[in-house]
């Protein structure tokens, strides 16, 4: 028996009249049993309303903020080829022996107790005849294995966290902008996670020539792979939830930083902060590009003024 608010008060009332009223025992007993039924429904129908849903963590598409330099898969185009992967999509450079950009998203979903697997190793995806970057190709340059998605990032399991040592993930890194400017913005877009939200990140180089521990080098692996200048990141923050796009907002934070692909950089990420528009002027590409036109102009002319820990 179920009653909705102002129906149970009237019958409740009613009920206590009859109690009144009556004088033989048998009604009396009668009415307490309608009153006890009345006060069951009434507290069941309360107790039965639905609660909000908690958002669910998931794994979701990792272009979903666009595709920024319009990258395909064709063979043709080897200065743009758009490689895909279940754990991160990227724009690939063959003639840099690097990526573009690589573009994740993020969430609890993607986060486990995977260790890191630490097994460098060339990505036999790429198309035959390509020049494949080597575990070694690295060895003595004076850069880290600067990865893009960061091995962090995937510990979903150990298929995942693989996926991100492969190398066509890194870029020539200085190590103190590897190991520090970087990795503290990497943390703290884990804390961004670990407080109920998902980001979706997009990150890359661009320029030629950075000091790393040997000094300034514009190539390393005789030639093959060019070292950047600079190393930039773009990080949309959006509470847990679906239907991501239509969810960004004008109030929505984005992080973006520029940093100098040098062991001089400091420390703290905070410092280097920029608007996605100076981003897009110094690459050319389209970041966010799949947000309506007003929001992404208005976003993308902010610079972060969020905490940084």
């Amino acid at each position: 028996m179920r009653f909705a608010g102002a129906t149970c008060i009237f019958a409740y009332l009613f009920a206590l009249f009859v109690l009144s009223a009556m004088k033989q025992v048998v009604y009396r007993i009668a009415a307490f049993a309608t009153l006890t039924m009345l006060a069951f429904a009434c507290s069941h129908d309360e107790a039965s309303t639905p609660t909000p849903s908690v958002a669910t963590p998931t794994r979701d598409e990792h272009l979903a903020m666009g595709n920024p330099s319009g990258a395909t898969n064709n063979t043709a185009n080897a200065a743009n080829y758009l490689v895909t992967k279940a754990q991160y999509v990227m724009s690939y450079n063959r003639d840099q022996g690097k990526p573009n950009w690589v573009s994740w998203h993020l969430s609890d979903a993607w986060l486990g107790s995977a260790p890191r697997q630490d097994n460098f190793a060339a990505d036999n995806s790429l198309p035959v005849g390509w020049y494949r970057v080597g575990s070694s190709s690295y060895s003595g340059s004076g850069f880290d294995r600067g990865h893009n998605c960061p091995s962090a990032d995937r510990t979903g399991s150990a298929s995942d966290n693989a996926a991100t040592f492969l190398m066509s993930n890194m870029m020539p890194q200085a190590p103190n902008n590897n190991q520090q400017t970087w990795a503290s913005l990497e943390n703290y877009c884990r804390t961004l996670v670990a407080a109920g939200n998902e980001l979706y990140v997009i990150c890359g180089s661009y320029g030629k020539g950075g000091t790393g521990a040997n000094g300034t080098a514009s190539t390393i692996d005789e030639g093959r792979v060019t070292v950047p200048a600079h190393c930039w990141k773009v990080v949309v923050v959006l509470p847990l939830g679906t239907d991501d796009v239509r969810r960004v907002t004008t109030d929505t934070r984005v992080i973006a930083i520029d940093t100098p692909n040098s062991n001089n950089a400091r420390s703290s990420w905070e410092g280097y902060r920029t608007t996605v528009d100076n981003i897009e002027k110094a690459t050319g590409y389209d970041l966010l590009s799949a947000l309506p036109a007003s929001i992404q102009a208005t976003l993308e002319a902010q610079v972060d003024k969020g905490p940084v820990n």
